[in-house]
């Protein structure tokens, strides 16, 4: 009975001794398919400012899975030093060909102007710019006011205002080209950079030249042209309506659609006809005399 006992314990333990044996083989084959799955990148070691000319000290290699690999890294540091970086790029963020500008670039404005687009410098003030808050990364409308000349070379009618450029992208405030980290403070600039096409710069210089800019910002995610008549002296005098303020941006929802109102037709009632109320029937009743008291009582 003991034999039979201390044979099933050690049946028992040698299962489990196999059992074991091939979970750690296992995990060991898993671990070593991962390992040799793993490809070291280029990454940032350190937050790499817009437009910075990136060095060695600011790189570092890290491993990443080849099946999680973003298109266009970088497996050597010797690659990436001395290209310009066109956007911020993150600490530990793989630095890819995207970010980067063609190579042989300098730093600084030059290399975060895309292809087919210029940058034009215009002067500003706390009003012209918005009391400070036009920063790079801002999108804004441009208008001008200008006194326009009649056919014999006269003014006209007077001075009129016009947005004459939409949703341009402001490419540095001052002499930065990065955005502040805290956006919510105004910074005192005499100068905002413009990204412009190159029609779009010949518009700018002369309006610049031929009257007053002023800047309005707008919604990063409000691209819409909006067409606009210009205004006037007569069409100031002429005032204006009440618009309705609306919702923050965060708060805007879709309004549902209302349902179709039904038309209903009246219809004529007719009158309600009264039917004579039949006076309530007469009960009878007895006298009953009880000594000297006299009662009516009413038969049922």
């Amino acid at each position: 009975m003991r034999n039979k006992r201390l044979i099933i314990a050690l049946t028992g333990a040698v299962i489990c001794g196999l059992l074991g044996v091939m979970l750690v083989t296992r995990y060991l084959s898993q671990v070593e398919a991962y390992t040799k799955d793993l490809g070291n990148v280029v990454v940032a070691k350190q937050e790499i400012p817009l437009g910075t000319k990136i060095t060695l000290e600011q790189l570092a290699l890290a491993p990443i899975p080849n099946g999680s690999l973003p298109e266009g890294v970088f497996r050597k540091m010797e690659l990436v030093v001395g290209r310009v970086a066109i956007t911020p790029i993150g600490a530990r963020e793989a630095i890819t060909t995207m970010k980067l500008a063609p190579d042989g670039t300098g730093g600084g404005l030059p290399a975060v102007i895309p292809a087919g687009y210029r940058a034009m410098t215009v002067k500003v003030d706390d009003v012209v710019g918005v009391s400070g808050f036009v920063m790079p990364g801002s999108y804004v409308d441009v208008v001008a006011v200008i006194t326009p000349q009649n056919q014999q070379g006269t003014e006209g009618q007077g001075p009129i205002s016009k947005i004459v450029l939409q949703h341009i992208k402001v490419l540095a405030s001052g002499a930065k080209i990065d955005s502040p980290e805290n956006q919510r403070e105004p910074t005192s600039v005499k100068a905002v950079t413009l990204m412009v096409t190159p029609e779009q710069a010949e518009k700018l210089v002369l309006a610049a030249n031929e009257g007053k800019l002023q800047l309005v910002m707008r919604n990063y995610s409000d691209q819409e042209d909006t067409e606009t008549k210009g205004s006037n002296k007569n069409t100031l005098l002429n005032g204006d309506n009440v618009k309705p303020e609306p919702p923050p941006p965060s708060a805007a929802k879709p309004e549902a659609p209302k349902p179709p109102a039904v038309k209903r037709t009246p219809v004529a009632l007719k009158p309600r006809e009264e039917k004579p109320v039949a006076p309530p029937a007469p009960r009878k009743s007895i006298e009953l005399i009880e000594g000297a008291k006299r009662r009516d009582v009413e038969m049922p």
